[in-house]
């Protein structure tokens, strides 16, 4: 074969791996993706108003409803290229509950406890011509979900309910709590907004937090990098025990 030929050959091989790069880039990682919105208060019917409850009315036991969700949210980054992407799993799997009482300088709510079932984790984002189901394995393994199978959450301080929920508003409130993953306990503090719904009362919040305070390896997955910070997000619908 001549030089020439061999050059031709050459730059023929070199640009069928160019485009193949390029077309994996696009083809895993391209603009069409989306991520659902963080979990959030039920947004309340048009025209509908909330009913107000007396302070009584909302003291005593409450526990975890169906309808409630945890996820964790994490900013994907393509190696190489400045293209970030929300990988988001979730669970429906939320236990637990607290109690509600009446305090002389009105209502407070104490005894938290709330677990989320690591197995049911799943992804829920979207990424075009990607499976991201996939990352859901990788996710197990790093939080050791076969030994640590549940994260928890418990406050036994008691936090006080501002006046306002009472009267059908939308209160915001910052819980301190210990936080359990991966068979390592931190600190932490939640940010929660509360909200009546008829008989359910509704928490919506998320827990700041990074992978190295749980001891959590990142999941590896070729063409990707994870930022280290996580968000921990979470609806709970309560109801009455």
């Amino acid at each position: 074969m001549t030089r020439r030929r061999v050059g031709i050959a050459a730059g023929a091989a070199v640009l069928i791996a160019l485009l193949g790069v390029a077309a994996a880039y696009a083809y895993f990682f391209s603009g069409l993706r989306s991520a659902p919105p963080p979990l959030a208060l039920m947004t309340p019917t048009p025209g509908a108003t909330a009913s107000p409850a007396a302070s009584g009315d909302l003291a005593g036991n409450w526990k975890v409803a169906s309808g409630s969700q945890a996820e964790w949210r994490v900013t994907e980054v393509v190696l190489a290229t400045n293209t970030p992407h929300s990988a988001v799993g979730r669970t429906s799997g939320v236990a637990g509950g607290l109690t509600v009482e009446q305090a002389a300088s009105g209502l407070t709510a104490s005894n938290l406890t709330f677990t989320a079932d690591l197995t049911q984790l799943a992804s829920v984002d979207q990424l075009a011509g990607h499976d991201v189901t996939q990352r859901d394995q990788l996710v197990r393994q790093s939080l050791l979900v076969s030994q640590f199978p549940q994260a928890t959450f418990v406050s036994a301080q008691a936090v006080a309910i501002p006046a306002g929920l009472t009267s059908g508003q939308q209160v915001q409130l910052s819980v301190p709590g210990q936080l359990t993953i991966r068979g390592v306990t931190k600190d932490v503090t939640a940010s929660v907004m509360v909200q009546q719904s008829g008989a359910l009362v509704q928490a919506a919040g998320t827990i700041p937090t990074d992978m190295a305070t749980f001891s959590i390896p990142p999941p590896y997955a070729p063409f990707v990098t994870l930022d280290k910070n996580v968000t921990i997000g979470f609806v709970l619908n309560l109801a009455r025990a």
